[in-house]
């Protein structure tokens, strides 16, 4: 579970001084499936990076399962990071010069996974996503929709507790965007992990059982009865 308790996050740029989250206090649920909508620079992408451990707050706390991400030293945040939380984000962020499995096993390696458990579990994981027949495939050889089947693998092999997905299907078409969230959602309900995608996508946002939204860097929550 989730706990944020008054979080801020200011920027300076220049001598202007950017309040990117306004005191934040929110509780997410274990198994929740949460989708933060907002303007651009409302403070939808800073909650997702403070959320996985990719930045730091101001002041405030944001506790995971009782650790305070805010407080952890950088060597442990990280190994937080790695074994728990999941990242998907909108531009694939594959590697170029490596296979789909390659890429996929990408992930175990800071656990210190063996290289023959990676493979298998690399392989396992593209075929949970319907990509066991593309394992050799190199990101540039498949569709948008493909490459980001992988990144989902990718995020997922690991077997997080958290899945935070940016923008998952903003470089895809609408067909492609429902197969997509088709699989994202099937691996919520199968894995049981806690959920949390930015989109600005409204059609995706009403079928979430719970909605924030983020506005100059307050947040409000509703349950969302039409999903």
């Amino acid at each position: 579970m989730y706990e944020l308790t008054a979080v801020t996050k200011h920027y300076t740029r220049s001598r202007e001084t950017v309040q990117a989250l306004d005191g934040i206090d929110l509780t997410i649920p274990d198994g929740d499936r949460l989708v933060i909508q907002g303007p651009t620079g409302g403070g939808k992408s800073t909650l997702l990076q403070m959320l996985g451990g990719l930045d730091r707050p101001t002041s405030g706390r944001i506790v995971l399962d009782g650790i305070d991400l805010a407080a952890l030293p950088e060597a442990r945040l990280t190994r937080v990071r790695s074994e728990n939380i999941g990242f998907v984000f909108q531009s694939f962020n594959l590697i170029p010069t490596l296979t789909a499995q390659e890429n996929v096993e990408t992930a175990l390696v800071p656990l210190g996974v063996k290289p023959k458990q990676r493979r298998e579990q690399a392989a396992e994981a593209l075929k949970s996503v319907g990509l066991g027949e593309r394992l050799a495939h190199l990101p540039g050889e498949m569709s948008g929709g493909q490459q980001q089947r992988v990144a989902i693998a990718r995020a997922l092999v690991k077997q997080p507790k958290v899945l935070l997905a940016d923008e998952p299907t903003g470089n895809l078409d609408e067909s492609m965007r429902d197969e997509i969230m088709d699989v994202l959602e099937r691996m919520w309900k199968e894995l049981g992990l806690t959920f949390i995608m930015v989109t600005h996508d409204s059609a995706l946002a009403k079928k979430a059982p719970r909605l924030a939204t983020i506005r100059k860097g307050r947040i409000t929550v509703k349950e969302n009865t039409r999903a």
